[in-house]
């Protein structure tokens, strides 16, 4: 019997670039060996979650996530808590595109990631459970990884990348520490913290230097606690992720692997949790590692990256190395002891 695969397509991701690219999309995977449908997601919500779940029970043997990072998200999370869970395959069209460019998938070009998956080879990846969803790159709580709640849509579909880090700017003033009490594997942390991430790829927003030395299926998770409490030591931990992830030594960092993490706010303050970019609850919550969960097309002869800059834009690394360099240059007459800018 022939396979089948169902391709599930964001019509309005990115540039909408895709709807163009489908007919060429479906001939690479047909000629793949694939008898291959196509379903566009619409306004209803899970609408990409529910049509993965339907391709799974029906049998399909590869679903295909079409989009930017919430699309594959969700498709993700409609095959992650079956029993049969076809492959995946990711065609990025989105903003970041961080799971693609963990897994070395052309990010600008969605015929050439159709071609990565027509070629077959995979990675049994780590998925995170929290509560009852799922993640496949990242969760975290704190303000800074309120960030991509405030960005709205319409400014990343136009300026991408670069509207991350105006708005990643814009906060910085209003940054505050909050209480967390975070276990883990062997230890926990109780104290004030800016946020903590839980990472399963190398790629964050963006930045492949956050996380440098993430392994895609080894059960665990990188958590990153970062204890910094103004601006200007936020500028200088930005700084040393920027140059070669230095951060990871650094006294205001935790830095260590785990398989689960419990997070709990402190004296009821909120604490609002971050799945894979989007809102996912309020702490307290419980996230597990489920290992090698989920068998995804990847670019692996790309893998383990050779360099931090690897898939970067020429534009994305003169921007970092132009703002190490602005840091570089700060002395004391620039940030006062309260991390406050002045003229």
């Amino acid at each position: 019997m022939r396979k089948r695969a169902r391709i599930i397509y964001n019509p309005t991701s990115g540039r909408e670039a895709l709807k163009s690219d489908l007919v060429s999309i479906l001939d690479i995977i047909e000629n793949a060996g694939y008898e291959t449908s196509a379903y566009a997601t619409t306004a209803k919500k899970h609408s990409a979650r529910d049509e993965a779940t339907r391709a799974a029970q029906l049998g399909f043997d590869l679903v295909i996530a079409a989009g930017g990072d919430g699309t594959i998200n969700e498709v993700a999370n409609g095959i992650a808590g079956l029993k049969h869970r076809p492959k995946l395959g990711v065609i990025p069209a989105g903003t970041t595109n961080d799971y693609a460019r963990a897994l070395k998938i052309p990010r600008d070009d969605p015929v050439a990631a159709a071609k990565v998956i027509a070629k077959g080879n995979t990675v049994k990846m780590d998925v995170g459970q929290a509560g009852e969803k799922y993640f496949i790159n990242i969760a975290g709580g704190g303000l800074l990884t309120e960030l991509t709640y405030d960005v709205p849509s319409q400014f990343k579909s136009l300026f991408g990348y670069l509207a991350y880090l105006a708005k990643g700017a814009e906060m910085l003033p209003r940054m505050k520490p909050i209480e967390m009490n975070l276990e883990y594997d062997g230890g926990s942390f109780k104290g004030k913290a800016s946020m903590f991430l839980l990472a399963l790829t190398n790629s964050v927003g963006g930045f492949e230097q956050i996380v440098p030395d993430a392994s895609l299926d080894d059960g665990k998770f990188t958590l990153l606690v970062v204890k910094a409490s103004n601006i200007a030591e936020m500028l200088h931990l930005m700084a040393l992720v920027l140059n070669g992830g230095k951060h990871i030594n650094d006294k205001r960092v935790i830095y260590i692997k785990t398989s689960k993490l419990v997070a709990k706010p402190v004296n009821n303050n909120k604490m609002m949790i971050n799945i894979d970019g989007e809102y996912g609850g309020d702490a307290p919550m419980t996230f597990k590692n489920l290992k090698q969960h989920i068998e995804i097309f990847a670019n692996t002869d790309a893998l383990p990256e050779t360099s931090i800059t690897s898939g970067r834009t020429a534009a994305e690394i003169a921007a970092e190395e132009k703002f190490v360099k602005g840091v570089e240059k700060m002395n004391g007459e620039d940030i006062d002891g309260n991390g406050i800018i002045g003229k």
